[in-house]
C-alpha cells in the first residue's frame, strides 16, 4: 500500500471531510478578502454593493426588495441600506409597483449598468488570475460537483 492509501484507511472519512470543509472555507475567505480589497481600492465600492448590482443586472425589469434580499440571502434591512446608497449614487432607481403602495421595484439605471459592467469585467479577470492554476476541465468538474453537493444538501433540509 502507498503511504496515502494507508493513511486514508487509518482515519475515518469524517476527518477527511472536515479537512476538506476547512480548506474550502479558508480558500473562500482568502478569495473573498482579496475581492473586497480590490473592489474598495479600484472602484471605491464594497462586495455587498457589487452583489446587489450583480443580482439586479440579471433582472432588467427590476426586483422587489423582498425578492432581492431572498436572492442575496440577507435581511431586508441589510439590503435597504445598500440600495439607499446605490440610489444616492445614481446606480439604482426605485419604481412603484402598480396596485401595491408599500412595494417598489429596484432596478439598475443606465449609469448603474455601465458601472456594473466595468466592475464585473475586473471581477472576472481577478478571479481568473487567482484560479489560473486550475485548468478549464477541472473548473467545470469542481463546479459540477459543488452544484451537486449543494442540491443534495438543499434536499436534506
Amino acid at each position: 500500500m502507498t503511504p496515502e492509501v494507508s493513511q486514508i484507511a487509518a482515519e475515518p472519512a469524517s476527518k477527511d471531510r472536515l479537512r476538506l470543509w476547512l480548506r474550502l472555507l479558508k480558500t473562500t475567505r482568502h478569495i473573498e478578502a482579496e475581492l473586497r480589497d480590490r473592489l474598495r481600492t479600484e472602484f471605491g465600492t464594497t462586495l455587498p454593493r457589487f452583489d446587489v448590482m450583480a443580482a439586479l443586472s440579471r433582472h432588467a425589469d427590476g426586483m422587489k426588495m423582498s425578492k432581492l434580499s431572498g436572492v442575496l440571502r440577507v435581511s431586508n434591512g441589510n439590503v435597504t441600506g445598500i440600495v439607499d446608497r446605490l440610489v444616492d449614487d445614481g446606480f439604482v432607481v426605485r419604481v412603484a409597483v402598480p396596485g401595491d403602495r408599500r412595494a417598489s421595484l429596484v432596478r439598475l439605471t443606465p449609469k448603474g449598468q455601465g458601472e456594473f459592467a466595468r466592475q464585473a469585467t475586473a471581477h472576472e479577470a481577478w478571479l481568473d488570475a487567482m484560479l489560473d492554476t486550475i485548468d478549464q476541465s477541472e473548473a467545470v468538474a469542481f463546479a459540477q460537483r459543488l452544484d451537486s453537493l449543494a442540491h443534495e444538501l438543499m434536499e436534506d433540509t
